[in-house]
């Protein structure tokens, strides 16, 4: 049984079972005594929702609120600027990061304060240019040989300590597999909060108007709501946000900024990269320009064959809607939705998708969005540049012999 965040003493507690009527939450009941033929109030802590009507509700103060002691960044005015971790693989550092940047940029206006990256690694070259150029105006190096290879510890180690010497207001990550590993132990590290997967982040002043704060919204039960997080009282304020969420800037080499290098003792890395080895059926929708989708109204496994027919020929991927995946047509890489991949290509093709909030997330962004569905009404024609009200299975076949017919013309 969880903990509960109240208290009741057996030796007040009478039995008189006013608590039980009073919780809103049906967190408490009343259990048999060994002692004695009177019934004792007992709590469930993972039903409790601290209300505390109980607690009032008592006439025997047999009931008390457990205290909780709130912490927090003793000065949050030390705290200032807003950082991007600059994910790097071999060098290159990834599309999200300028993502970020570009997102940063309109944070840091808005807070008043400098976007800066922070990059760790070893022989990273012109990197910290690059991220100049993306919209940092401060690049903290980290360019040490224990750094060369990802390493959650280590990793965890150096960007810690930067955090807690720098004390950056704000840190953005990608929501990738790396930025997935090791962001929460930095968060737990510098003992703050972390808000993860977010689909929107603004800058706007707290509850009480005193300051300004981060808003993080993500998708929340399934992507059935959306969450709106904010964190008042710790620093910094930590998000990872998914790949093509937001847009890239087109990069400004005439932009300047300052490069600080940085060098950490670390201690050494408790795991070894020995090989990596990539699994030759995997997808990765997220790089594609064109990806043709397959939803629901494919009716069956069988028919996504003119999906991935009409995606080979047109140069892309085969994408799907959740419950392609769920019925098992097709492996989750492909999928794209909140619970998926977000994809922004230069052109989206949607065939048999109707457009549940969770997809449309995922790929509304899109430059060009076609979408076929035999529902007028389908929600996926408000996003949808061109609809087409029609039998996916129907316009498939005709839409792969036109673009074979005008590929055999060259």
């Amino acid at each position: 049984m969880a903990e509960a965040p109240i208290i009741i003493d057996a030796a007040k507690c009478v039995g008189c079972t006013k608590c039980v009527k009073n919780c809103p939450a049906a967190a408490l009941n009343m259990v048999e005594r060994k002692d004695s033929k009177k019934k004792l109030a007992e709590v469930d802590g993972g039903k409790c929702i601290a209300c505390n009507k109980c607690v009032t509700s008592c006439p025997f103060q047999a009931i008390s609120a457990v205290e909780v002691k709130k912490t927090g960044a003793s000065d949050l005015s030390q705290y200032k600027n807003i950082w991007v971790f600059a994910e790097q693989i071999g060098g290159k550092i990834q599309d999200v990061v300028f993502e970020l940047l570009t997102t940063g940029r309109t944070l840091a206006k808005d807070r008043g304060c400098k976007l800066c990256a922070v990059i760790l690694g070893h022989q990273l070259g012109d990197a910290a240019k690059k991220l100049i150029a993306g919209g940092a105006d401060i690049v903290y190096v980290a360019d040490q040989p224990e750094l060369a290879q990802y390493e959650a510890n280590v990793y965890t180690e150096a960007l810690a300590k930067l955090i807690n010497e720098h004390k950056p207001e704000v840190v953005l990550a990608g929501a990738t597999a790396i930025g997935r590993a090791f962001f929460a132990r930095v968060a737990t590290r510098c003992q703050t909060g972390l808000t993860a997967d977010c689909t929107r982040l603004e800058i706007k002043p707290s509850q009480d108007g005193k300051t300004l704060l981060l808003h993080q919204t993500r998708p929340a039960f399934g992507g059935n709501i959306m969450a709106t997080i904010m964190t008042p009282d710790h620093r910094p304020q930590m998000s990872t946000v998914r790949p093509k969420v937001f847009k890239k800037a087109a990069p400004d080499p005439k932009r300047t900024g300052q490069i600080k290098m940085e060098t950490l003792k670390l201690a050494k890395a408790l795991t070894k990269l020995v090989k990596t080895v990539r699994d030759p059926n995997n997808v990765n929708i997220q790089d594609a320009s064109i990806i043709v989708s397959a939803g629901r109204g494919l009716k069956k496994a069988e028919n996504l064959a003119l999906v991935e027919k009409l995606a080979k020929l047109l140069g892309g991927v085969m994408g799907c809607s959740r419950p392609c995946v769920d019925a098992g047509w097709v492996n989750v890489a492909h999928q794209v939705g909140q619970t998926g991949k977000t994809v922004c290509p230069k052109l989206y093709l949607a065939f048999g998708i109707s457009g549940a909030i969770q997809h449309l997330e995922g790929m509304k962004s899109s430059d060009t969005i076609i979408a076929v569905n035999t529902d007028p009404n389908a929600p996926i024609f408000g996003v949808a540049d061109l609809g087409i009200v029609g039998d996916a299975l129907e316009i498939l076949p005709q839409l792969i012999a036109a673009v074979e017919k005008e590929q055999a013309k060259k």
